[in-house]
């Protein structure tokens, strides 16, 4: 199934790192901005672990990294961008307290859409192990989004802070082991590699023009009916 045009909504785009949204999903992020869509982004980590230089400490790489992804969500357009500051490489999916930080936000927020690593992913072919960051935040926002944000007996305390059940309508998994939904960004392709190159501590000498086009070339072939470009999700319909 490929994208249409949906009804204006709250997009709130979870991820573990700085960058990790424009691999997977900036694209479509610049896209729902164009189409009059409200975009949060919400960065779980600090990403103080993603640089080998002994030149620069960990405070200052997550100070860098934050400065980085505000001027790629600059370019894309998107609205706000949130830092819940947990360090590095070591997030822990089933940790009660992640679970209910994540719904405390996502019960401000109000999203009508949730996007989120995929938590089932471990590894792609021989090539690729997927950092467990990224699957940890996927199982914990997954589980935030659906059933705790919408049950009121799950963080009663939350209740006491004003923070009323929010039911999400949909859930969409990026970068999926095995997608089902594609978002065409044939369009955004430019900017999603503009945003891309603003981390410019990950992408080092590194142009990721070439590959970052073959990907989305080769989902917008599996896209149904196929598109120059596109982004792969897995999507959730909930009860929202």
């Amino acid at each position: 199934m490929s994208d249409e045009q949906l009804p204006l909504h709250h997009v709130a785009i979870f991820m573990a790192h700085a960058d990790d949204g424009e691999f997977l999903c900036a694209g479509s992020a610049a896209k729902f901005v164009a189409e009059g869509h409200k975009v949060t982004y919400v960065l779980i980590t600090n990403s103080d672990k993603g640089s080998e230089d002994p030149a620069i400490s960990a405070e200052q790489l997550a100070v860098i990294r934050q400065a980085e992804q505000r001027a790629a969500c600059e370019i894309l357009g998107v609205q706000d961008v949130m830092f819940m500051g947990y360090p590095d490489n070591t997030l822990d999916g089933r940790d009660p307290e992640l679970r209910k930080e994540i719904t405390r936000i996502i019960r401000q927020l109000k999203p009508s859409i949730v996007m989120c690593q995929d938590p089932s992913l471990w590894w792609r072919e021989a090539d690729y192990i997927n950092h467990p960051d990224h699957r940890n935040a996927g199982e914990a926002v997954v589980t935030a989004a659906f059933p705790s944000a919408g049950n009121r007996n799950t963080y009663p305390e939350l209740l006491e802070e004003g923070l009323e059940p929010v039911k999400i309508k949909e859930i969409w998994i990026m970068g999926p082991l095995q997608g089902d939904y594609w978002v065409d960004i044939t369009d955004y392709l430019p900017l999603k590699l503009q945003a891309l190159k603003a981390h410019v501590s990950q992408m080092g000498d590194w142009d990721p023009t070439e590959e970052m086009t073959k990907w989305a070339e080769a989902s917008g072939k599996c896209a149904d009916p196929p598109v120059k470009y596109a982004e792969e999700f897995r999507r959730f319909l909930t009860s929202g």
